[in-house]
């Protein structure tokens, strides 16, 4: 930056900020935090080094992936933004499992209702009918055993944070 305030990498190692100082334009003198929790998880020197070897139109991407994983990994020190992905990852299965339930339900439904219509039918199609009819009972068996299945799924056990209220909602950007 030069004669004018120096950028927050410069200000926290409390150095000269030069006219080529490669975090200037990335981390600004009026976002400490952004340059501490970035040096604090991978180091000025690691972080300088990253920012050398990519071309400069990937370095802005490059700072904004690195401020996320920071903020990540102070909050989960162990999984850092893995945890986050695996806990939507999970989420997203479970809402798959519970719209394929109600799917299944509302089709059973259908299959009920379509079957309770009196309908006029030669005698030999009557016969048809009564299996089908039989048939169409045993899809309250189903709907029980999906009931089952989605209540027996949520108690199962992983190593993916399944509590909501165990990641922050604040955002990982700041």
């Amino acid at each position: 930056m030069g004669g004018s305030s120096p950028c927050a990498s410069c200000k926290l190692l409390r150095r000269r900020c030069a006219k080529d100082c490669i975090f200037a334009p990335y981390f600004p003198s009026d976002d400490p935090h952004k340059f501490a929790i970035v040096h604090r998880v991978f180091g000025a020197s690691n972080v300088s080094k990253m920012l050398q070897e990519l071309p400069v139109q990937q370095r802005a991407d490059a700072v904004s992936s690195l401020v996320y994983e920071a903020n990540a990994r102070v909050r989960d020190p162990v999984y850092g933004c893995v945890g986050a992905i695996s806990y939507l990852e999970n989420q997203v299965s479970q809402l798959q499992m519970q719209l394929a339930v109600a799917q299944t339900e509302m089709l059973c439904i259908r299959m009920q209702q379509e079957s309770a219509l009196p309908m006029p039918m030669p005698t030999q199609m009557q016969q048809d009918d009564k299996s089908f009819l039989a048939a169409t009972n045993n899809l309250d068996n189903i709907s029980q055993y999906l009931n089952f299945a989605s209540s027996s799924s949520s108690s199962s056990s992983s190593n993916v944070i399944q509590d909501p209220s165990a990641l922050k909602r604040e955002s990982l950007w700041t």
